[in-house]
């Protein structure tokens, strides 16, 4: 039989790659025939839920690894030289691949100092770790959302880091941000495309820019926005799922150990 693990993955390749027909095997392909008759049945048997309209062998071979690019879980063939973006469920139907991104996020917001954030909002208000870049127009947008989620009284506390290394003016203006004698003022007027004639520069701004681009560095961050919350990292401006973690209840830490 095969495990659990593995046909989730071919269920999740049926979704993204054409199936191959199955055809009348020669007496040289029975073995193979037989295989495929076996894994068919067995996941038929596993996901219950689901309707397959067809079924056949994937491109993939040989043992399937497990990685992580950029907080996102991918799967690695080598011997047939694939790469998977796939969402793997076990018999339960448990999103396994989100458990380990989940996993992974809660690993990351242990390297995550948030006494180098600009802390923009209410102390008492839900938190959120922002990875921004000034000259991201999706981070112009998450800008204007909350401030629009602030007037229907859905504050958060945003504690924020600039990605420095994808716009080439960026690690200048989140110096001048840090540097002003009110950061959140200058931070709303820079993401609302003020262009100032110099741009402000401080020791203590240039510290702080290069040691959020060292955290940026350590935890693999190349895309903005991206987002911690309650634990759970987005990538992207992923309005539905800000959404719904603005409409749930804080989540409780976990016990240590």
């Amino acid at each position: 039989m095969l495990k659990a693990g593995k046909i989730a993955i071919a269920g999740a390749l049926l979704a993204t790659v054409p199936a191959l027909a199955q055809q009348t095997p020669s007496n040289a392909d029975e073995p193979l025939a037989a295989a495929a008759r076996e894994a068919q049945q067995a996941l038929r048997q596993t996901f219950t839920n689901l309707q397959f309209e067809d079924f056949g062998p994937a491109p993939v071979k040989g043992p399937i690894y497990q990685a992580i690019a950029g907080g996102r879980i991918i799967y690695f063939a080598p011997e047939s030289g694939h790469l998977l973006f796939a969402a793997m469920y076990d018999r339960n139907g448990v999103n396994v691949t989100a458990l380990a991104q989940d996993a992974s996020a809660r690993k990351r917001l242990g390297a995550i100092d948030t006494s180098q954030a600009l802390a923009i909002g209410p102390a008492g208000a839900r938190q959120v770790i922002e990875f921004t870049d000034p000259d991201c127009p999706y981070c112009q947008a998450l800008d204007r959302y909350w401030g629009a989620k602030a007037a229907e009284g859905k504050e958060v506390r945003r504690l924020v880091f600039f990605v420095s290394g994808i716009h080439p003016q960026a690690a200048a203006k989140g110096e001048h941000i840090l540097c002003s004698p009110d950061p959140a003022a200058a931070f709303k007027a820079i993401y609302a495309g003020a262009t100032p004639k110099a741009l402000l520069k401080c020791p203590e701004g240039a510290r702080k820019v290069a040691a959020q681009a060292e955290i940026v560095r350590k935890l693999g961050i190349s895309g903005t926005p991206t987002l911690f919350l309650d634990g759970k990292m987005i990538s992207g401006f992923q309005q539905a799922e800000i959404e719904a973690f603005l409409d749930t209840r804080p989540r409780k830490p976990e016990p240590p150990g």
